[in-house]
């Protein structure tokens, strides 16, 4: 019988997630950076060439080809659907929400322990990445897997957790490149805590089995190159560390990760500020870690939402030390209470309230989209509102989880967070029914991709059609009776017996579909 309870409980846990995990309805890509990385995929299905990354027939080196590896392989064995695309992202999102609740039981107890993944789900930017087709959750999992593995060492005796600690740093590498030692030098005074384990052969056994996958590529795509692909992917961070599209003044952070961590960054920065003054050992994973991170990302020129994924599951367990102590304080309680029932509440339904009435219509959302958004903000409003100063801790703590769980449910089956271009993919599945186009390939004018504009168009467009040609250097390439993608219309209007528009719409604007008479 207690089994039976135990196996219930594991079970329900599991369950809990799914509707923050999981959508089965239909899917699109937004271009950057996951359009990019599924369209590169596909030409390694396509042209079987797993070794180089592509943008049409040129080679792309500022990269690697793991995640686009990994999209592909995930394609070739379920099936070339978008569902698989993503399978990578969702594998490693279940993952590191495991991680998270191994890390709350190692660095608190198991009570509770389901809190912190669940406050991770629900955490703006998370659960925004957890749905792109990116290689950034799968990164953030590492860097988790490898602070878990280090607060496992307590000896050298830990062989499992020294070898794993070694074989995160190859994986991440493989991944984010050179970005994986703002993790290790973060977690440096932690390293030198227990430094005996840096001279332990499994330590680097780890190490060189965590590089064999970018080893291995690199002696597969170095007979292709004029020099090693270190020195292009060294472009690419010297790029990354100078001025540039993404360079943010220092204070990036300072107002980038409050926002990001919403509905949690209140609980966490009392936390992460708490924790600075408690043991040892948690003084350097809960405060030091995240805040040298910080530092570090700050004095780097290149700074974006994502980079703090690496610390999200931190974070986490940082808001939920901040509920406990805010609920525990003298000071601090009443204040925390009127807060999160009165105020924040108030303020979600008014939002609502004026989103509704002033904001709906001019917003391009459908019925569904719309409906479940509202639901989920009243939801979170009417959840919040019901916490009572008179409550006990864990009544709080399910309180404080159900309004955030609920909105970010309901957001996910609303479409929002996975069908993120409906209205091109809704055009191209009308462009893909035209008997014309039906068992034809279509041809890309590569002269129309150049500006960001047009190219997050052909991205999108590229992944939508049901068979794509080769890249043309200009239209005039196009033979009798083929079909191609273009922006050229001054060819068009010069070519009028040559040329006919098969379709045009102002969502595929500038791209137009031809016809080669």
């Amino acid at each position: 019988m207690v089994n039976k309870i135990l196996k219930f409980r594991y079970l329900f846990k599991l369950f809990v997630f799914i509707p923050l995990l999981f959508y089965f309805g239909k899917r699109s890509y937004i271009a950057f950076d996951e359009g990019f990385y599924a369209l590169q995929a596909r030409w390694i299905l396509e042209k079987g060439n797993w070794t180089i990354p592509l943008w049409w027939d040129e080679y792309v080196l500022d990269r690697t080809i793991g995640l686009q590896f990994l999209i592909a392989k995930s394609q070739d064995l379920f099936g070339r659907n978008i569902f698989s695309a993503y399978l990578p992202t969702t594998v490693a999102s279940i993952l590191m929400l495991f991680t998270t609740y191994k890390l709350h039981k190692e660095l608190f107890n198991k009570n509770y322990a389901i809190i912190s993944p669940l406050i991770l789900a629900t955490t703006f930017l998370w659960f925004d990445y957890s749905h792109l087709a990116t290689q950034d959750i799968i990164y953030s999992f590492l860097v988790t897997i490898g602070v878990l593995a280090l607060v496992k060492i307590k000896s050298k005796q830990n062989k499992f957790y020294i070898l794993l600690f070694g074989i995160w740093i190859g994986l991440a590498f493989m991944m984010k490149t050179f970005l994986v030692f703002v993790p290790l030098l973060s977690l440096l005074p932690y390293i030198v805590f227990k430094k005996n384990f840096l001279f332990n052969k499994f330590f680097w056994l780890g190490l060189l089995i965590g590089f064999i996958p970018f080893l291995f590529w690199t002696f597969s795509i170095n007979p292709y190159l004029e020099k090693n692909i270190i020195f292009y992917l060294f472009e690419k961070f010297n790029f990354l560390s100078s001025k540039n599209t993404f360079t943010n003044p220092f204070y990036y952070y300072f107002w980038n990760v409050p926002i990001t961590f919403l509905p949690w960054s209140f609980f966490a920065i009392f936390g992460t500020i708490y924790n600075i003054s408690q043991s040892k050992e948690n003084k350097y994973i809960l405060a030091f870690f995240p805040l040298i991170l910080l530092a570090t990302l700050s004095i780097f020129s290149t700074k974006t939402p994502y980079y703090t994924l690496q610390i999200s599951s931190i974070f986490s367990l940082n808001t939920y030390v901040g509920i406990k102590y805010l609920f525990n304080s003298y000071k601090f309680g009443r204040f925390f209470i009127f807060m999160t029932s009165k105020i924040i509440p108030l303020f979600i339904f008014a939002l609502t309230f004026i989103y509704y009435f002033f904001f709906k219509d001019s917003i391009n959302f459908n019925t569904k989209e719309n409906t479940f958004l509202i639901l989920g903000l009243l939801s979170f409003g009417l959840s919040w509102s019901l916490i009572k100063h008179k409550s006990s801790f864990k009544e709080i703590l399910i309180t404080l989880i159900i309004g955030p769980y609920l909105f970010t449910s309901f957001i996910l089956q609303s479409g929002l967070f996975t069908d993120r271009s409906r209205e091109l993919r809704e055009k191209m599945e009308y462009v893909s029914s035209l008997d014309l186009v039906k068992n034809q390939t279509i041809m890309v004018d590569k002269k129309g991709i150049k500006n960001s504009r047009s190219q997050s168009k052909i991205i999108r467009i590229s992944l939508s059609t049901p068979k794509l040609g080769a890249g043309l250097e200009s239209i005039n390439q196009l033979k009798k009776s083929e079909l191609a993608w273009t922006t050229d219309l001054k060819t068009i209007k010069n070519n009028e017996d040559s040329y006919e528009v098969i379709y045009e719409n102002d969502v595929l604007n500038p791209w137009k579909l031809i016809l080669k008479k």
